[in-house]
């Protein structure tokens, strides 16, 4: 019966996890501040107590989990209305680099040293500071590189080219299965659906995905049912 009761005070657990975040936005999961953090690891810790909630009493730490989670999308909201709370509680992007400057107190306020500072450089594609025109510590933690003229791509505005504006491709065919709301916003039918699968010589069934591009390009990935016996990355 003990057993029994953890599983179901785990599942309550995970489905309250999932719904709290879907609640407080993708932002929890994808560009997380200072608070966001410490946020998330004192809902996890709660939620861990709630699976394990043996006593029946899984109320107390289910009601905390909700007040965390209500806690942390007030601020987000109030963030998003006041600078203000969102220079509180987000903080501010910190310049660690610019014009040939290391600044040495903006390292320090953000507990990194310059090795640290370096090694995020040559991440970023730059082992050399020359090349650079400024870096800046964003508030999720991460840091923004700015290269010099000479060194950033050269874009088409430099070549005096203009070239077509690119589209995301939209999904048709996804485990053999057609997308029809898919199919009709990229304009097209079933019917030059088909006449482009025989052109290809390939059935729906045996599609593992399959695009369309601005174009008319269909691009297929057919099924290929079977393992790659090699590693290339070893």
């Amino acid at each position: 019966m003990e057993f029994v009761s953890i599983i179901f005070t785990t599942l309550g657990s995970l489905i309250s996890m999932f719904l709290l975040t879907k609640l407080m936005g993708q932002r929890q999961v994808s560009q997380m501040s200072m608070f966001d953090y410490v946020n998330g690891i004192t809902i996890g810790s709660i939620a861990a107590e709630f699976a394990t909630s043996l006593g029946g009493d899984f109320l107390k730490p289910l009601i905390a989990m909700i007040i965390y989670a209500l806690a942390a999308l007030a601020i987000a909201v109030g963030s998003c209305k006041s600078m203000a709370l969102r220079k509180f509680f987000n903080g501010k992007p910190l310049v660690l680099f610019e014009n040939g400057k290391i600044y040495e107190k903006n390292l320090s306020a953000a507990k990194m040293d310059i090795n640290e500072f370096l090694m995020q450089c040559r991440i970023g594609g730059y082992f050399d500071l020359n090349d650079l025109a400024c870096a800046i510590l964003e508030t999720n933690g991460e840091i923004s590189l700015l290269p010099q003229v000479k060194k950033r791509p050269v874009t088409p505005e430099d070549l005096n080219l203009t070239p077509m504006q690119e589209y995301p491709p939209v999904s048709l065919i996804i485990d053999g299965v057609l997308l029809k709301e898919n199919l009709k916003y990229a304009g097209k039918d079933e019917q030059w659906l088909q006449k482009a699968l025989n052109a290809q010589h390939v059935k729906q069934k045996d599609i593992f995905f399959a695009t369309c591009n601005r174009q008319n390009k269909l691009t297929v990935y057919p099924r290929t049912e079977k393992h790659i016996q090699h590693d290339i990355f070893e």
